[in-house]
């Protein structure tokens, strides 16, 4: 017999009220439903209506003016890379859709999800070559994981529920959403928005073979010189516990790769360093010494790499990665887990045995101590009175104690500040890897910060990065965000210069770089600033800026034909690392 509490339960779930919105609403009503809090954007003609509803949603959507859109695109990666979330950019057709492609295609190399909304001329203007009209869809679909036109405002709930699906999803990616004006002022009845949880003929996880987990751990077990390889694929499926665990219970010495840093704290005893072309001495070298090779999260990439044919050919190879596109793409493995590494490895974990390696340990330390003799004792200890990046770094490390989020551009200053820096916390790391964008740093130490409000960031950056974004000290300056800026000032593109030395007979062809005054031009949009050069005022100099309430822009000259070792040639194998 029905009672009236089991009646009640077996009633049709009531019908949800239809309202009448604009697409224009129904974009900022996703993104309230998706979590989101800030966006990073610049307005348009052709975006116009979205931001004149935005107007009405400044209490739960805050929106930070970016200078260009390219800086509202790295900043939206800062952002997502620090907080974990889906950064969001706005921008509008034309110009703006096409200046957010670098950002995309450094989100879609380094794996960062990101949600873009651009505007678009109305749906009859299409293919007619109208003001500010480019083929948005076509131009990114290369950089991005997934990308949609909207011509009919019925279908945006749907669409950015699939947006923010997709960008977060599996191996995380870039999503760009490109919607007509008429879409934007269109009238819909909207009942409501449901998140995605799934898409026909789209598995963001691969199913996980335990027969391939038992073949993997059975190789690590058999192994006497095991040597794990990681990279952010470790930070970006939340697994920095489980890669720990694994680590201690095996006892295998473990190194990152430049995107995979702070996922281990780098005091870690098995943290044994930096893979790649600037990467440690040891982790280089004795890649092509170990016999069984285990990477997790990363995609061999030919930085870190070097010669593929000279790389690890001696070495049983197991790859773990969430991404089958990555499996033998540039390394053949013996054995592939497929799968998301936090479900992986603790599956792993349970089935390696408890061990420790002191002798193959003892090579890696042996290797540090060839490091530091050749290298790293003039870097951060200079004999010499010029001022090098790394004691500038060093000094850092010294009064954050390894807790801040250090976000570097790309050069010299981002192989050492990479090299050098310490990492207590994951997501601590904000750097272009794959693309190497010089302008990023800046922009995105402004997302980051926003992504990361209680923690202190520290844009590291070189003269010639600086000046492709520094229109973004606009934003510092009306958004109030806190960071603090550290120019390494070498007056050369560094890198391209040491390049340019050792390979090219010093022929320096155009990369002798003039700057303004970094601390006036700061000035000019009310940040504090100051410049050094000398080591006497080095350290407080750094505990100014640090103990200072907002932003903080701080120059510093190093030394100008400074050069950046080890290195490893391009063309040549990791052991062929050079000390000098």
């Amino acid at each position: 017999m029905k009672t009236a509490e089991n009646t009640a339960t077996l009633a049709p779930p009531a019908k949800k009220e239809k309202v009448s919105i604009t697409g224009s609403q129904a974009v900022l009503n996703a993104l309230i439903a998706e979590g989101v809090d800030t966006i990073f954007g610049y307005p348009g003609g052709a975006i116009m209506p979205i931001y004149d509803a935005l107007y009405d949603y400044h209490e739960k959507l805050r929106h930070i003016l970016v200078r260009h859109e390219q800086g509202g695109i790295h900043a939206a990666q800062g952002y997502a890379r620090t907080s974990g979330e889906v950064g969001v950019v706005f921008a509008t057709s034309g110009p703006g859709a096409t200046n957010l492609v670098t950002g995309l295609a450094d989100a879609m190399i380094d794996s960062t999800p990101v949600v873009c909304v651009t505007g678009q001329v109305f749906a009859h203007l299409l293919g007619t070559d109208a003001f500010q009209e480019t083929d948005v869809i076509n131009i990114t679909t290369p950089v991005t994981k997934w990308n949609y036109q909207v011509t009919d405002a019925s279908e945006i709930p749907e669409i950015m529920a699939k947006a923010f699906y997709i960008a977060k999803s599996g191996r995380p990616g870039p999503v760009l959403i490109d919607i007509t004006k008429n879409a934007q002022i269109q009238k819909i009845d909207y009942e409501g928005y449901t998140p995605c949880q799934h898409i026909r003929s789209y598995r963001p996880k691969p199913i996980v073979r335990k027969e391939f987990v038992r073949e993997a751990a059975a190789l690590i077990n058999s192994a006497e010189k095991p040597f794990v390889i990681f990279g952010q694929g470790v930070i970006l499926g939340k697994a920095e516990k489980e890669f720990k665990r694994f680590l201690e219970k095996s006892g295998i010495p473990a190194a990152a790769t430049i995107l995979g840093l702070s996922a281990l704290p780098t005091d870690h005893p098995l943290h044994m360093g930096m893979l790649g072309m600037h990467g440690n001495y040891g982790p280089n070298v004795l890649t092509n010494d170990c016999d069984v090779l285990i990477a997790v999260g990363m995609r061999f990439d030919d930085r870190v790499t070097g010669r593929l044919d000279k790389y690890a050919k001696q070495a049983k190879v197991i790859h773990l990665d969430i991404d089958p596109a990555e499996i033998d793409k540039n390394v053949k493995t013996t054995v592939a887990v497929w799968g998301d590494c936090k479900e992986t490895l603790p599956l792993l974990t349970e089935l390696v045995e408890q061990k420790k390696y002191p002798e193959w340990i003892k090579k890696f330390r042996d290797c540090q101590q060839q490091e530091v003799d050749a290298v790293i004792r003039e870097e951060l200890n200079p004999t010499t009175e010029v001022l090098t990046m790394g004691e500038v770094v060093k000094a850092i490390n010294e009064f954050t104690g390894g807790d801040a989020v250090i976000v570097t551009d790309v050069g010299q200053h981002q192989m050492v500040a990479c090299r050098y820096a310490k990492f207590t916390t994951t997501k601590s790391n904000i750097t272009s890897g794959g693309l190497g964008t010089m302008g990023f740093a800046l922009p995105a130490a402004i997302g980051a910060k926003f992504g990361a409000p209680d923690r202190t960031v520290i844009a590291i950056i070189g003269d010639g990065g600086f000046q492709m974004t520094l229109q973004e000290l606009g934003t510092v300056m009306q958004s109030e965000v806190d960071i603090k800026i550290v120019i390494l000032n070498n007056q050369f593109l560094g890198m391209v210069r040491q390049w340019q030395q050792l390979f090219h007979d010093k022929r320096y062809s155009f990369v002798d770089i003039a700057s303004p005054d970094f601390v006036t031009v700061a000035k000019g949009y009310g940040i504090e600033g100051n410049k050094i050069s000398k080591r006497a005022d080095l350290k407080e100099a750094i505990e100014k800026m640090l103990n200072h309430n907002g932003s903080y822009l701080m120059e510093i000259m190093v030394g100008k034909e400074n050069n950046v070792f080890p290195m490893v040639p391009q063309g040549c194998g990791v052991a062929e690392i050079r000390l000098k």
